[in-house]
Formats: structure tokens, C-alpha cells, sequence
């Protein structure tokens, strides 16, 4: 039976599979429900399934013939801290947690896979397939990658795949070199000296010193780093006295906020230029700043040769519907950390218009089923390209 068919037959049991982990969301390290739907099913179409690197991380292998080449695939399981709106039949039964970055739908295409794979065979090598804990922000790639995974399963490449509203369903995005921002954050703590509203003179103003910070930040973009060299800093925490205080000129001030960039040169300019900017502001205002730069998560870097495999088998999926020159996002995905351990190649799937201007993070958000047939095809198209039998 060809390929399609074969998913096609399998699509009413994925689209359930989807709707029923839409409805049960978990947050990152508590996907104890996904993780053992996941390990279950993948122990039933017969892989050897790993369970406990990343604490909820799940990894089936499947190994077809002699051949000598391991490749990784990943998908993400874990769900957002944020109220699902609209109404649907398999709407969050728990509040506060939502599906809404479409990681249920990533699950459950790489299932898709596994379960296709492993009755068809067409094949020689092995695949691991990873189903990651805690992406969104809680650090669960570095933790997998912690506790052994590429010890454990080592992978001559790794791939990921995420969706995206805007290109349509049978549609994908590969493209060679940056896909997604290094995900860094800030602290900056201004410390002066606290004094009546009405007499500034007998204290060290830390407001009207984060002012000057604020305004300046903006010029480390705009004036130190290299105009051709995407780079973004933003300031999004602001904490400072008591609106119900409004005579007492605060002691503290609390400025947070995240930084991007697509390399490392400039990763460790915005680092440093925020400290310097920092300690510039205090010592022009006769105060403290202390600093801190929290390294989260690098870039995600697209390596020429798993971009080209890529690119090859979503071409035998989509045809000519696949974009080549897809503008890079300043979001952050930790694949990044299984592709410094691997070559590895990061694509999009077309996940239809974004009804409502539902896009990611948004409480309107929901995946797209009827995007399951193409990116199951394109899982096990890569897998017959990359092992071919």
C-alpha cells in the first residue's frame, strides 16, 4: 500500500490521539499522562522504549537491517501555563494549561511516524525517536541531554519540526543557517538610597537612574552591534516602589528582560554591553547596580548538509510547496541542544491561516489536524531517504 494510504488509514486514530493530549495539557517535567501514552504506544508497535531522561523524556528506537547510520527525530510534549478561550469539543479540561504552541499536534505526528515505520520496515539503519519534556522555557532538551541521551543514543543527525500558522498544510519551510534566537534573560537591580518624594536631594534616586538605562538600552542594537547582525533587547519587568507610597522615593529598582541573537559573537556583546550600561548608569547617578545574565537557551542553527536532507525529503512530500528562503523567528526553541550535539536541521509545517489571529501562545491557538498527513509523510520520508534500505 503506498505511503499515504497507509497514513491515511492510521489519520482517524492520530486525529483522536491529538484531540484526547489537546485535552489533557502538561506542563513541563509533569507530562507523567503524555509520556506514558507516548512509551505505551510506542512499546505496542514494537520499539525498545526508554523512559526518565529528563525526567518525563521518552526515547523509542527502532532498528531495521545492517545498516550503519542512527538519526535522532524530535518533538516536544509539554503544554503552556495559560487559559485555553475558545470553545471546542476537546477544549483543556485544566485550568490554566493549554496546548497553545501545538506540541500535542507535534507528538502526535511523530507517533504517526513511529507507528508507519514500524510496520512498513523500508529501511536499514536505526532511529531514535525523542519525545522531549519541558520546552517551553523550563529547559528539559538540556536536561535529556544531561542525563545521557546522546551517551545513551548517539545520532549521526537529529531533527526537528515545528508548525506554523501562515503556510498552508501541504506546505513546509527548509532553509540552511539561522531559524531561531539564542533565549537569554536579564537582571539589573539598581540600589540607592530611599528618601521623601518631596526631598530628593537627601537620597540617591534609583527611578530617574532607570530611566537613563531604559532609554539607553536600546542604543546596544542600534549602535554597538553590527547593523547586519539581527540582534533584540528588551526590558520587560519593571519593579519600583508602591503606587499607594507615591511621597517615598524607593530604595530598589528591579529591571528584567530577555535578550536575542543568531550568533554567538553577538550573544556575548548584548551580555556585556547591558552590564557596562548598567554600571555606567549607577556610577553616573552614585549608586549600586548588580547584574546577572542567565544563558538559557543558544541559537538554533540550521547545518548545511542535515538542512539538505531535509529539504530533500519534504520536497518528496510537498513538491514544489516548499519555501527555501523562510525568514528566521526571534523566538527560542532548546532543540538547539540536541543540535550542537548533532548536526541536526530544524523545519516548519504549514499549519493553515491563523483563524483569528490565533498564533502561538495565543488562548485561541490549536493545531491543525489536517496537517497530520504531511508531516507524518514527512517523518518517514526522511527516514527512508537518510536509511535508505
Amino acid at each position: 500500500m503506498p505511503r499515504q494510504d497507509l497514513i491515511q488509514a492510521d489519520l482517524s486514530f492520530l486525529r483522536e490521539l491529538r484531540q484526547d493530549l489537546h485535552a489533557h495539557p502538561e506542563l513541563g517535567f509533569e507530562e507523567e499522562r503524555t509520556s506514558g501514552i507516548v512509551a505505551s504506544l510506542l512499546e505496542e508497535a514494537g520499539l525498545r522504549v526508554h523512559r526518565g531522561l529528563g525526567k518525563t523524556g521518552v526515547v523509542g528506537t527502532l532498528q531495521i537491517g545492517d545498516g550503519a547510520r542512527t538519526i535522532g527525530l524530535r518533538a516536544d510534549m509539554d503544554a503552556l501555563a495559560m487559559p485555553e478561550q475558545a470553545e471546542r469539543p476537546y477544549k483543556s479540561r485544566v485550568a490554566g494549561r493549554m496546548h497553545a504552541c501545538g506540541h500535542d499536534g507535534h507528538t502526535t505526528l511523530l507517533l504517526g511516524a513511529a507507528r508507519h515505520l514500524a510496520k512498513t520496515r523500508n529501511f536499514s539503519g536505526t532511529v531514535h525517536f525523542i519525545f522531549q519534556p519541558a520546552e517551553e522555557g523550563r529547559g528539559g532538551a538540556k536536561k535529556m541531554v544531561e542525563d545521557g541521551l546522546f551517551d545513551l543514543f548517539p545520532c549521526d543527525a537529529v531533527y526537528g519540526l515545528h508548525n506554523m500558522p501562515g503556510l498552508a498544510i501541504d506546505e513546509m519551510a527548509v532553509t540552511a543557517g539561522p531559524q531561531l534566537a539564542s533565549s537569554d534573560t536579564w537582571l539589573v537591580t539598581f540600589k540607592g538610597i530611599g528618601t521623601h518624594g518631596a526631598k530628593p536631594h537627601l537620597g540617591k534616586d534609583p527611578i530617574t537612574a532607570s530611566g537613563h538605562f531604559l532609554s539607553a538600552l536600546q542604543t546596544i542594537v542600534g549602535r554597538v552591534v553590527n547593523p547586519l547582525q539581527p540582534a533584540v533587547v528588551s526590558a520587560c519587568s519593571v519593579q519600583a516602589g508602591d503606587p499607594r507610597a507615591l511621597n517615598v522615593i524607593p530604595d530598589v529598582v528591579e529591571i528584567g528582560g530577555t535578550a536575542r541573537a543568531y550568533s554567538a559573537h553577538v550573544r556575548d556583546q548584548l551580555e556585556e554591553e547591558i552590564e557596562r550600561l548598567a554600571r555606567g548608569v549607577a556610577a553616573m547617578f552614585g549608586i549600586e547596580a548588580s547584574y546577572e545574565f542567565r544563558r538559557r537557551i543558544p541559537p538554533v542553527v540550521n547545518q548545511a548538509d542535515a538542512t539538505a536532507r531535509a529539504l530533500e525529503a519534504a520536497r518528496a512530500v510537498c513538491g514544489a510547496k516548499v519555501v527555501t528562503d523562510f525568514e528566521p523567528s526571534t523566538a527560542g526553541d532548546d532543540f538547539a541542544f540536541f543540535s550542537e550535539a548533532a548536526p541536526g536541521a530544524y523545519v516548519w509545517l504549514g499549519n493553515g491561516p491563523a483563524v483569528d489571529g490565533a498564533l502561538h501562545h495565543n488562548t485561541a491557538y490549536d493545531f491543525n489536524d489536517e496537517a497530520i498527513p504531511t508531516g507524518v509523510a514527512f517523518w518517514v520520508a526522511l527516514v527512508e531517504q537518510e536509511l535508505a534500505a
